[in-house]
């Protein structure tokens, strides 16, 4: 097996994106290679992935419009989803909720680090994607803010 090489110039990207957003952890897989960078600890990996298996059955895809949708706030990271900030909370948006912009939206919980998602700008929640503890990956949209 071959040693994998590190794309520095990624690293550097992904370190400022964490700067610029305040989250703990980012991680990018691009086909068989995986980098992930974690602030205060820099954890940074190239390394050959398993194929992913395939999802759930039971699990719904979003809808093509959903993801498309220009309003469709997704995923920063991989993780699990909360809706609110403990369990015998309120959430922090529903449906029909006015948002200002950097206002939490979500909490993602990803190795044990819980990150907030703020609003990307002001607007009203017109529906919310996902359901309390569901596992969430990079890139899927989680609502819709107009």
């Amino acid at each position: 097996m071959a040693k994998p090489t590190v794309d520095s110039d990624q690293i550097r990207e992904l370190a400022k994106l964490l700067e610029e957003t305040g989250l703990a952890e980012v991680e990018v897989t691009e086909g068989d290679r995986s980098i992930r960078v974690v602030r205060n600890g820099v954890a940074a990996t190239a390394v050959p992935m398993a194929p992913a298996p395939a999802p759930a059955a039971a699990a719904p895809a979003p809808a093509a419009n959903e993801e498309s949708h220009p309003g469709a706030v997704t995923s920063p990271m991989v993780g699990t989803i909360y809706l609110a900030p403990s369990p015998d909370a309120a959430p922090f948006v529903k449906a029909g909720s006015q948002v200002a912009e950097g206002d939490t939206l979500f909490i993602v919980e990803a190795m044990k680090v819980m990150n907030p998602i703020p609003a990307p700008r002001a607007g009203t929640v017109k529906s919310v994607l996902v359901d309390d503890g569901q596992p969430v990956e990079f890139g899927e949209p989680l609502l819709i803010l107009e």
